[in-house]
């Protein structure tokens, strides 16, 4: 089986947003940042990029939050629910990047998971380079792309087979959190169509019972604590 070399999870500072856009209960409502007076669970939403290092080159996974999130969030009032304010200055991609000695210029292939903006934040980085901008299931020695719709209906998941650490699933927000994920399943209010997003994750679960898969989420502040992250460390 064709493997990956080299993966690396880049950490990219986090969010701050109400639970229940993540984690929907029975019970749970919804509020602004704004709503500084209100009854809500506030929560670490955090944001990671991957650059996956294969014979064929190297694969960067979704981009994150861009520096000008703010000014970019007004027209639309999402700086109202999720406030990118934990972060610092070496927590941005461009900054990551550079710790890690990697080049704009050196990265083949950009692939983005779907098109949110915590997402797909900094792609304008790499307009001025080489990089293919993959949004299919190409497959990559080690990568397969996998159609995983309903957080949007483009949304995709990545798995990353390795020599050393074996298979890894990188959810996106097809799963937002373990919370999430683990049954019963609990979709966010950021679902598109729950049908789909449903099916998508009982196909990722299929493909970790078969493959011993670690689930890496899309948004899960506990799990991010656990991970190892770059630069310091990384998985083989």
């Amino acid at each position: 089986m064709a493997t990956a070399t080299k993966l690396s999870i880049i950490p990219c500072g986090a969010m701050r947003a109400d639970l229940a856009w993540l984690l929907l209960k029975p019970g749970v409502t919804l509020h602004a940042v704004r709503d500084k007076d209100a009854a809500v669970v506030w929560s670490e939403v955090p944001t990671h990029a991957v650059l996956v290092e294969t014979p064929e080159g190297k694969l960067l996974w979704d981009t994150s939050c861009p520096r000008d999130w703010e000014q970019r969030w007004v027209p639309t009032g999402l700086q109202d629910f999720f406030v990118y304010d934990l972060v610092g200055e070496d927590e941005y991609l461009d900054s990551r990047l550079n710790a890690l000695g990697v080049g704009l210029d050196e990265i083949d292939y950009v692939v983005l998971s779907h098109l949110h903006i915590d997402h797909t934040g900094n792609i304008g980085l790499f307009k001025n380079t080489n990089a293919r901008l993959l949004c299919s299931d190409k497959i990559l020695p080690g990568v397969t792309l996998i159609q995983t719709p309903g957080h949007t209906p483009g949304c995709m998941s990545m798995q990353v087979d390795l020599a050393d650490s074996g298979t890894m699933i990188f959810t996106s927000d097809s799963g937002f959190m373990g919370a999430s994920y683990d049954p019963p399943v609990f979709p966010g209010v950021l679902v598109n169509n729950l049908e789909q997003f449903y099916a998508s994750v009982e196909k990722l679960r299929a493909i970790q019972q078969k493959t011993s898969a670690t689930m890496v989420f899309g948004h899960d502040a506990d799990q991010s604590y656990q991970l190892r992250t770059a630069p310091e460390g990384s998985y083989t």
